[in-house]
């Protein structure tokens, strides 16, 4: 059975979409970037890796070929429909308690600055319930100015991405809509998106029991974060 949408995301185009407004088919057809390379390159080879919200495996995919034992976790059955080589657990993030803990928790996609605080507590707390105390938390954020100058687009493999706007939703809330347009479908998605100062960001890791340990990217849209331990 489908999940309800989430209140303030939505999304339009042929075959499933999720409740937070994601086209299954778009994500089969998104290209991986450097986030495989980013992720290689701050964790132990071979670890275990959380991996929440995957999607169709996008990032799983090439994690899996390099050697990581990797557990995919999403929402969405039609999405983990397409992962393979990983162990999948359909659940929201918020309410995932496996029980077991992992060498790595990978919380990518920019979903740390989903709406509002209370999310955004215990998708954190999530991800420090699950990580070992010798293990660390990888998580992808927006960049300065992600909000600003649009639209604007990129070119995918066969389309393109268009981010058409960045309105206010509330105090401290955007509504962002985005368009894939390819030659044989179009699909749009507006989703709700909380822009982070460091200083916020690294209140809302203290919160739940995490402290900044690098930002990995010149950018700073990658960090590794460590659970404090009493």
């Amino acid at each position: 059975m489908d999940r309800a949408a989430r209140r303030g995301y939505s999304g339009t185009g042929q075959g499933a979409i999720t409740p937070d407004g994601c086209a299954v088919e778009v994500y089969e057809r998104l290209p991986v970037l450097d986030e495989p390379d980013v992720i290689e390159g701050a964790v132990p080879a071979g670890a275990a890796v959380l991996e929440l919200g995957s999607g169709t495996g996008r990032i799983t995919h090439p994690l899996v070929r390099r050697g990581f034992s990797v557990t995919a976790v999403d929402e969405s059955p039609q999405m983990l429909e397409r992962v393979t080589g990983a162990r999948t657990v359909c659940s929201s993030i918020e309410s995932l308690d496996l029980g077991s803990r992992f060498d790595v928790v990978l919380l990518a996609s920019f979903l740390v600055h989903a709406a509002g605080p209370q999310v955004r507590r215990r998708l954190l707390e999530t991800c420090r319930r699950h990580v070992e105390d010798d293990g660390c938390v990888l998580i992808q954020r927006e960049a300065q100015g992600r909000h600003e100058n649009l639209p604007q687009e990129r070119s995918v493999p066969g389309g393109l991405v268009r981010v058409v706007s960045s309105e206010p939703a509330g105090p401290g809330v955007r509504s962002v809509h985005v368009e894939y347009v390819f030659p044989d479908a179009r699909w749009t998605q507006t989703f709700l998106s909380c822009p982070l100062s460091d200083e916020a960001f690294e209140s809302a890791l203290t919160r739940a029991g995490l402290a900044v340990d690098a930002y990995l990217t010149e950018d700073r849209t990658w960090v590794r974060a460590l659970p404090v331990t009493s």
